[in-house]
Order: C-alpha cells, then sequence, then structure tokens
C-alpha cells in the first residue's frame, strides 16, 4: 500500500504539471482512500478485487490527459515556463485526479484492513509497519537504480496477484496487463528517462542544442559555452564585473555543465560543479559538448548545494547559484522545493563563509515578479552590508544576475539594486518559502483545500454510514494529525541538516518507521503505566526540539550533527507511538480505530499549510495542542465509560 502511494506522488507528478504547485494533494487523497477503505473492513461485499480495474483507469486517464508544458515554449520562467499546457483545465483534471486515487486507495485500504482485522490490534498495526518498510526500502531502491514507471506496476501487479483470491485473478489479469502496456510505452521512450526526482525528456533541436525538459517542463538547454555566452551575455558578466579573474569557482545547480563550461573558457583555473540530481549530471556528461565535466580542472559533486556549503571547507573566488530551480518539491508532505534551503539569509551567510577575501557571490535566473528579485537582492544587502549588483534585460520574465562581495571595490558593474518602497522581507531557514511574497496561504490553497475537507466529509458518510462510531476514537483521530505534522517537521528539519536529496529523504522516512517498529515492540513486551506519564515525556521531547534551533546543530560537525538530530527529531516520534501503542492495543474496533486515525492524519497534511504563516518550527506548538487534546479525549472517554459500566 506504501509502495503504491510513493510510486503514485512520483508518477502523477512527472505527468501533470499543476502537482508541482500542490504539496500533498495525492497523499491526502491517500490517507483519505485508505481511511475510507478501513471503514469498509466489516462490508459484506469485497472491493478489493477490483483495485487492478481502477488503477488501470487512473493510469490511462492520467497517460491520456498529460499535463505540460508545450515544447514550444522553451523560455524558462523561475517555477515554471512560458507556453501553453497541453491537458484538462485544473478544475476538471484536479478533482478527477483526487477522486481517482482516493478510490484507488480506499481499494487497496479495503484489502489490508480485511487482513488487518484478523490479528490482535498491536500484532496488525506491527505487520502493517514492516510492510510500509518493504515498501519504502523497495521504492527508495528502485530510485537508486533509477528504474522506469514500468518497473513500478510491475511490482504493483505482481503484489496484487498474489493477494487477490486466484479464483477471481483471472479476470482481473487483462486490467493488469494494460496497466503495464502503458507504462511499458512510456518507460521506452528513447528519449525519456527517470532520475530520483524527474521524468526527463531530451528536445534536440537543429542546432546542436538539447533542450531538457524535466515533469513536462523545459528546464535546462544543453548547449556549446561560447554559442551560449553569444546569446546570453549575463551568463558571462559575472567573470567580467571582477577586476581579477576568478582561479577557484564553485557552481552550485551545474545541470548538464553549461555553466561549468562557461567558467573554464573565461578562465577558471579549478571548478567545484555541484549538481543535485545524479540523472542531470550523468546526461552532462555523456552530451555536453564541451565536455566540461571531463575537464582534469572540474572535480564534480552530486549533493544539495546547502549541504555542500556546510560541509565543504574550501574558499572560492567566485561563487554562483546558476538557475537553481528545482521544479520539483521534497516530499509528498511538505511544502519545501529542492532549493528552498539555498535561498535563505542563513545559506547566504554559509556561501560568504565560503569566499577569499576578495571573492564574489552571484546569482542569476529568470524571474517573472519584481518582488522576488527585490527580496533577492535584500537577502544580499542584508549579509554583505551593501546593496548588490543588477543586470537584467529590464523585463519582468527575463534573465537577471545578481552579485556581491565582502570588498565592495572587487566588484565593477554599472548597476545598483536600488531597495524598493515595501521590499519582501528575507526567506530564513525557518520560513524557507522564497517564492511567496507574503506570510498567508494563498486564496486558491484555501479554496482548494476546504473543497478537499469537503469531499472527505461527504464521501466517508455515503461510503461508510454514520460518523458516530468514530467518536469513540476521537483521541486517536487528534493523534494522527499530529503524527503527520511531526513527520513532516523531521523531514525539513533533515532536509535543512543534511540536504534536500532524495537519499536523505528516504533515510528519514525509514528512521521514523523504525522508531514507529520500536514503539510497538516496547508496547508490545513492557507495562507502560498511566498514559499521563507517556504524555507529559511526549510534551517534554517537543520542548526540547523547540528549544534546540537548527542553526545550532549546523553548527556541529557532520557525525554530531547527525547523532543530535536523531535523538532530537525521534524521541518524540518513538513516544508519541509508545502513547498510540499503549492506547491502540485495547480498542475494541482496530479497523474502524485505525481509519479513525488515518482520516486525522488527512487533517495534519491540511493543517501542514499553516507552516507558510507561521514557519515550521511553529508547528512543535500545533503538535503539541493536539497531543494535549488527545489526552483530555482519552482522559474524558475513560471516565464515560467508567461511569457508563
Amino acid at each position: 500500500m506504501l509502495f503504491l502511494e510513493l510510486a503514485l506522488i512520483r508518477w502523477i507528478g512527472s505527468n501533470i504539471l499543476y502537482l508541482s504547485y500542490f504539496s500533498n494533494f495525492i497523499l491526502l487523497a491517500s490517507f483519505l482512500g485508505i481511511g475510507l477503505g478501513f471503514l469498509r473492513a466489516n462490508a459484506t461485499r469485497d472491493l478489493f478485487v477490483f483495485a487492478p480495474i481502477a488503477l488501470t483507469a487512473l493510469v490511462a486517464f492520467v497517460r491520456l490527459f498529460p499535463v505540460e508544458i508545450d515544447r514550444s515554449g522553451t523560455e524558462l520562467i523561475f517555477f515554471g515556463a512560458l507556453g501553453t499546457r497541453s491537458g484538462l483545465p485544473p478544475y476538471l483534471t484536479l478533482p478527477l485526479l483526487f477522486l481517482g486515487v482516493a478510490g484507488v486507495m480506499a481499494l487497496v485500504g479495503e484489502g489490508v484492513a480485511r487482513t488487518f482485522r484478523r490479528f490482535s490490534p498491536l500484532e496488525a498495526y506491527r505487520l502493517d509497519i514492516l510492510g510500509s518498510l518493504a515498501g519504502i526500502i523497495t521504492f527508495s531502491t528502485l530510485a537508486f537504480l533509477e528504474a522506469p514507471p514500468f518497473v513500478w506496476g510491475a511490482v504493483v501487479a505482481g503484489a496484487l496477484i498474489l493477494l487477490i483470491d486466484r479464483r477471481r485473478a483471472l479476470w482481473q489479469a487483462p486490467a493488469l496487463a494494460a496497466m503495464l502496456a502503458i507504462l511499458g510505452l512510456e518507460s521506452v521512450v528513447p528519449t525519456d528517462s527517470w532520475s530520483p526526482y524527474y521524468k526527463i525528456r531530451l528536445n534536440p533541436h537543429p542546432s546542436g542544442a538539447i533542450t531538457l525538459l524535466v515533469n513536462g517542463i523545459p528546464h535546462q538547454t544543453i548547449d556549446l559555452a561560447q554559442r551560449r555566452l553569444d546569446q546570453v551575455p549575463i551568463y558571462g558578466l559575472p567573470y567580467q564585473h571582477r577586476r581579477a579573474i576568478p582561479a577557484s569557482v564553485l557552481i552550485v545547480g551545474a545541470g548538464t555543465g553549461d555553466d561549468v563550461a562557461i567558467a573554464l573558457r573565461l578562465g577558471a583555473q579549478h571548478v567545484d560543479a555541484v549538481e543535485i540530481d545524479p540523472r542531470i549530471h550523468d546526461i552532462g556528461v555523456q552530451r555536453n559538448p564541451d565536455h566540461a565535466f571531463q575537464d582534469a580542472r572540474v572535480t564534480s559533486y552530486v549533493n544539495d548545494g546547502r549541504a555542500f556549503l556546510e560541509q565543504t571547507t574550501r574558499r572560492y573566488d567566485l561563487i554562483l547559484f546558476a538557475l537553481p530551480d528545482s521544479l520539483t518539491l521534497v516530499a509528498g508532505q511538505s511544502s519545501l522545493r529542492l532549493e528552498s534551503y539555498l535561498f535563505t539569509a542563513e545559506a547566504m551567510q554559509a556561501a560568504r563563509a565560503h569566499l577569499t577575501p576578495d571573492g564574489a557571490f552571484g546569482e542569476y535566473n529568470y524571474y517573472r515578479e519584481q518582488w522576488l528579485v527585490d527580496r533577492l537582492a535584500g537577502t544580499l544587502q542584508q549579509v554583505y552590508g551593501h546593496p548588490p549588483c543588477l543586470d537584467s534585460t529590464g523585463q519582468v520574465g527575463r534573465l537577471a544576475l545578481l552579485m556581491a562581495s565582502p570588498n565592495q571595490a572587487t566588484l565593477q558593474c554599472p548597476t545598483l539594486w536600488r531597495a524598493a518602497a515595501a521590499t519582501p522581507a528575507p526567506a530564513t531557514d525557518d520560513y524557507p518559502f522564497l517564492y511567496l511574497q507574503q506570510r498567508t496561504i494563498p486564496g486558491f490553497y484555501l479554496l482548494t483545500l476546504a473543497l478537499i475537507l469537503g469531499a472527505a466529509l461527504l464521501l466517508i458518510r455515503i461510503g461508510a454510514g454514520a460518523l458516530r462510531p468514530m467518536g469513540r476514537y476521537l483521541d486517536l483521530f487528534l493523534m494522527g494529525a499530529a503524527f503527520l505534522l511531526l513527520e513532516t517537521k523531521n523531514v525539513v528539519q533533515f532536509a535543512l541538516l543534511f540536504g534536500t536529496t532524495w537519499f536523505v529523504n528516504s533515510l528519514v522516512f525509514v528512521g521514523i518507521l523504525l522508531a514507529v517498529y520500536l514503539a510497538i515492540e516496547v508496547a508490545r513486551r513492557i507495562e507502560l503505566g498511566p498514559p499521563w506519564r507517556l504524555y507529559v515525556a511526549l510534551i517534554a521531547a517537543l520542548i526540547v526540539a523547540w528549544l534546540v534551533p537548527p542553526d545550532l546543530l549546523l553548527g556541529l560537525t557532520v557525525v554530531p550533527r547527525f547523532i543530535v538530530a536523531i535523538v532530537i527529531a525521534f524521541a518524540p516520534v518513538f513516544l508519541a507511538n509508545l502513547v498510540f501503542a499503549s492506547r491502540f492495543r485495547d480498542v475494541a474496533a482496530s479497523s474502524l480505530a485505525f481509519a479513525t486515525n488515518l482520516l486525522g492524519a488527512m487533517l495534519g497534511g491540511v493543517l501542514e499549510y499553516v507552516s507558510l504563516v507561521t514557519g515550521y518550527r511553529a508547528l512543535l506548538i500545533v503538535i503539541a495542542l493536539l497531543y494535549a487534546g488527545a489526552f483530555t479525549l482519552q482522559r474524558f472517554q475513560a471516565r464515560r465509560f467508567a461511569s457508563s459500566g
């Protein structure tokens, strides 16, 4: 079930452009669907057998109506690209996707629930977590191997064939075969490949240049360095603005190597090239016409740029952030993009710390909004103490370069940035939302979330009947919401401390599941005593997490940072699951209780958007309040049932 959820998040996002901007849309649909499936655990008719047909229909819909940028629009901007979109409009695509994913996961969830109820509550939960570990390890392994969707589909199809009753499996085989055929056709396109982050497509041009598209969006151009300099002169300005040719250069967002080749062509003696995506780097090694990555003067690193800055001890004459816009999100349950921690005030301070005394920092990209240029420039002014250089075509949506140096005399630039009347505050490590002008939840997000919650209530009412039976487990509902937020907080915390890479993200989820499993084993073997003790310990762990800011951990070397981060992050996870396990062990209806907990996690996914207003650290307060509410409800319910008994 978890493998399928991860595969849908990754695969649908690679085909439907809109999901690049809805951080947990598929996750919310999955939680709703699984919750509905568990509510049907005791239904007369078993609908699990229809899961292959529903999954095939969903796959067919996505492939028939993909949403991507038209290939004629190759002029990039931040957060997307110019050009017309293919597919259906969002007001049709998004609701159909939400219902489709919820429907598929409801059918699979029902199959899990009918097995779940055969065991005692804690034994069922233990097996569920072991299965989840197997699912995420398998999916992470396939991501490492850069396996295409056909392989993901084959894993799911094989599992469904094994799980469905053999008498019924025969007439489900054609549906699974159709699904594999659709995924197979997508997986054998010669211009396409799959990285741990993207579906990558190469689009050659008659001139010899190649456009690289990711998830249906034009992302990079592979071309000769001299031709790039002739066509886009601003790429050469970071070198022209320095009074001396930089001997050592760091390029973050090295991509397929064009910026690296330009640095070498303009006199750099050594270049450290950092690129987060291993497949994009490999394409650069194979396709870059200047063979930049093979040059003896270049050292390549496949890593997150912020993590590299925190780990390296080298200093550079020039540090360039070269169009590092990821066009994708870190995980299915956060609003964090791969590049979010590159553009915070703390990241700019880290970059400055790695400059030589006469070194310079530069960043360039295509910017659609003037306020975004102002925010980035204001951040540099705050860090360097004087306004940065600004080179731009002068039109919104065009390429702009910002440069700054600890020694202002090092730079010679014709234009300095002038602060606007209402320059947005810099992004920070706690509030890394560069592309959000004000601390608010956009109205379109609020409308979408309201519709999702309304649809959830309606579907639960239709699919499961009266909501009153879940009232016995409202404390578990709040626990589900709190734990989803706790999980999100850990994902973003480790992304900051160790990088926004897929590998770090996978390790965090594996670590969380291992902490959950350890809590279950402890609860199965040890009498935990009255619940209030566990709640006190949990709140204490949350207070410690609040009191230890991330910048304190960033000051540690990697090994101590890792040890302290694990203790601070996973202690609340372990204690939260001791609370859950001690409560769940004695529930009368395990499938109903688990469904209530899953639907609570859906609420947590909605509450995660509060971070767009408060920042991520404040989520700890929301988590503590939710657990305090769960404790209050648990005591109230215990007294009510004691008095009625």
